[in-house]
């Protein structure tokens, strides 16, 4: 068995285990019970992808009564629909408007494995500094803000009794 097919019997295992039927999924999660069906049959082929398939797998985890999180870390993991980039969006877009695309995959060193790992170093020195930089500014900005509207003009304190 693969790893994917072992993660669907799993979580039909734990379903069924709670006695709860496809009908009453589809009717909280207003996901189209022949698809429940295909995701039960390791047929993804109608499912949506990116975000939405996202979305769908943690309503079926929550249905069900299993942590929808790690659920859909493992689907992420496991499944293309799930993938967490971009490349697919932007590559139907450019073929919509007939435009060639300019994009270029920069996490295309990043294993099947780790789909979800976002290639970037965070630790690094140029991108903490930027991330000081705005969040300082941005708190400035939000101070600054702040005075001004909660500090009322001289005229109307002394009005005040």
């Amino acid at each position: 068995m693969t790893p994917q097919e072992i993660f669907i019997g799993r979580l039909r295992r734990h379903r069924e285990r709670n006695h709860i039927s496809l009908a009453e999924i589809a009717g909280d999660t207003r996901i189209r019970r022949d698809l429940l069906e295909a995701l039960e049959r390791n047929d993804l082929s109608g499912w949506p992808r990116g975000l939405y398939s996202r979305a769908w797998m943690r309503a079926y985890a929550s249905a069900i009564g299993v942590d929808a999180i790690d659920t859909v870390d493992e689907f992420c993991r496991l499944f293309p629909q799930g993938d967490r980039r971009v490349q697919s969006t932007i590559t139907e877009i450019a073929a919509i408007v007939a435009a060639p695309s300019d994009y270029r995959d920069d996490f295309k060193g990043i294993s099947e494995v780790d789909r979800r790992g976002s290639g970037l170093n965070l630790n690094a020195p140029h991108i903490n500094m930027m991330s000081k930089v705005r969040w300082r500014d941005a708190l400035l900005q939000f101070g600054r803000l702040l005075t001004s509207r909660c500090s009322a003009p001289r005229s109307v304190r002394q009005a005040r009794p």
